[in-house]
């Protein structure tokens, strides 16, 4: 059973996914909040799976909740950011945070529920409209420019951790690669810890970035 925390200003959108949330048989909401400091609060207590995050609340908001959760090493939890804003600063502010996903509310119930329990495996999401332009600002910045000649690391990865990577940067989760690939859930997530390792990634965003960077997925 994946527990779950709601964090969202207002009552009704967290009745609504308290009720849609009750209807999936592996997942349990254990609690709610309806600002960013109630939101650590109750999750320090409650020790929940996935905290899943609004952004624009009073006082406390949701990228300073994220980063609060997100420092404290003994916490299991992981976030979901889940909000009517996917501002290109909100984006990269929850990740930066440490959130380990980001989605918007008019998706599908159904892709939103999936999203909730992608993150709680350990895996990243982001809607795949972000995705895009998070790409494109990377590649945008100055910094990026520089980072070029780190292509060579691609070089010290094996030919499987390069389909692995290229399967990472099509947005697939550990189960979807193994399923690809037709190796164990466990034998996926091992080659890309070993890929955060040799490409120096610091998440799943990273290798993301990597995969385009190096011409293994385009756009």
């Amino acid at each position: 059973m994946i527990r779950v925390v709601l964090v969202d200003d207002q009552p009704l959108i967290r009745t609504g996914l308290r009720v849609l949330i009750a209807d999936a048989p592996d997942l349990e909401v254990v609690g709610e909040a309806g600002d960013g400091a109630e939101a650590v609060e109750l999750v320090t207590r409650l020790r929940p799976d996935v905290a899943v995050m609004d952004i624009r609340m009073p006082g406390t908001d949701g990228i300073e909740a994220t980063r609060r959760i997100t420092a404290d090493p003994d916490l299991p939890t992981h976030v979901l950011v889940l909000t009517t804003f996917d501002d290109d600063d909100y984006v990269y502010g929850a990740l930066r945070a440490g959130a380990s996903g980001f989605l918007v509310k008019d998706l599908a119930l159904e892709t939103i529920l999936d999203g909730v329990r992608i993150v709680a495996a350990g895996d990243a999401l982001i809607a795949p409209g972000i995705t895009r332009r998070l790409i494109g600002e990377f590649a945008a910045r100055p910094e990026a420019a520089a980072a070029r000649p780190r292509r060579a690391l691609v070089d010290s990865v094996t030919e499987r951790e390069r389909e692995v990577l290229t399967l990472v940067g099509r947005g697939l989760s550990n189960a979807e690669i193994a399923a690809e690939l037709t190796i164990s859930v466990a034998t996926a997530k091992a080659h890309v810890a070993r890929l955060f390792t040799k490409l120096d990634a610091r998440d799943r965003v990273h290798l993301v970035i990597q995969a385009y960077e190096f011409g293994l997925v385009s756009a």
